[in-house]
């Protein structure tokens, strides 16, 4: 097998591979076009968001026998390209479902316990307790959806802090155990109070999370977004913690981020940014949730295995 690492990865990925004998090249600064014209050479493909690899880039690959992501979102990829033409796609979610669990309740316990703001006020000589009193978690009922890896690893990380789980996903049932009670979306906007978002970004769930899905919850809720940014209507975000409808946010990701999640968007300071930006009720982090040193190697560990035990399933 020869590879072609389109972004820069965990050393253990390439030493997965050398070590069965498969050639690693570095195309973490290779242009697009570059990559186009050689494609052609290589058998896989490692990618993490650099580039998006589109049906009009995949043709040039005719020997195409995989592309590997390192971590859970493949929207970057043309995966009904891949299918079609027996391109097997692999990523690794389990690397960093742990990572986005602590980092989500470790958000929410931010806010709850309004811990940013005490800890500037606290730095800036002001001791104040009464107006920095916090919420406690006890007995609330938090709404998952999407119950893949991400959703689960924050379900099971809430055992220890006696809620109640709620989860629904369209396309998994039976999941239920003693920690979780799988329920419909009309019972999810009925008892949720804080509503955790951990679906994919797909067709379907870019702008799900909008005014006329958000405003169907019956209680006034807390909105956690550690997800996909493109996936919850911002403009909306803010006339519903305007109204009070969303009592508080937490987001790791925003709509306005580029497609590499490296970075937003130049013209980003919309209204909105600004709003979310200068309120005490919303938390805002750099999509790192799933982003630490642990689960770094972790994704391109499971990736490699993945891949190497596929094709090479006695190894």
């Amino acid at each position: 097998m020869k590879v072609l690492f389109i972004d820069h990865t965990h050393p253990i990925l390439i030493e997965l591979f050398e070590a069965n004998q498969w050639t690693c090249i570095d195309g973490s600064s290779w242009t697009l076009n570059e990559i186009e014209q050689n494609l052609c050479s290589f058998d896989g493909i490692i990618i993490r968001s650099r580039f998006v690899l589109t049906k009009e880039t995949l043709q040039k690959g005719q020997h195409l026998k995989f592309i590997g992501r390192p971590g859970a979102g493949l929207e970057n990829i043309d995966t009904e390209f891949c299918q079609q033409n027996n391109i097997k796609v692999f990523r690794s979610p389990e690397g960093n479902s742990n990572a986005v669990a602590e980092h989500t309740i470790g958000m929410l316990l931010a806010l709850f316990r309004n811990i940013p703001n005490a800890n500037t006020e606290v730095k800036q000589g002001k001791w104040d307790r009464i107006s920095n009193r916090g919420e406690e978690l006890e007995g609330k009922t938090i709404g998952i959806i999407g119950y893949g890896y991400m959703g689960k690893a924050f379900a099971n990380i809430l055992k220890g802090f006696n809620v109640n789980i709620i989860a629904y996903d369209k396309y998994k049932t039976s999941f239920s155990d003693n920690w979780v009670k799988e329920v419909t979306l009309n019972e999810l906007h009925e008892q949720t109070d804080i509503f955790s978002i951990h679906t994919p970004l797909t067709k379907e769930t870019i702008g799900m999370y909008n005014h006329k899905f958000l405003n169907k919850f019956k209680k006034d809720i807390y909105l956690i977004n550690t997800a996909r940014g493109q996936s919850l209507v911002l403009k909306d975000l803010v006339n519903l913690l305007k109204n009070k409808k969303i009592k508080g946010a937490c987001l790791d990701v925003l709509e306005v981020e580029k497609t590499t999640f490296e970075s937003v968007f130049e013209d980003h300071k919309t209204d909105e940014i600004d709003y979310l930006s200068s309120v005490e009720n919303v938390i805002l982090t750099p999509h790192i949730a799933g982003w630490t040193h642990q689960s770094n190697e972790k994704m391109s560990r499971f990736l490699g295995e993945k891949i190497i035990n596929y094709f090479n399933p006695s190894v």
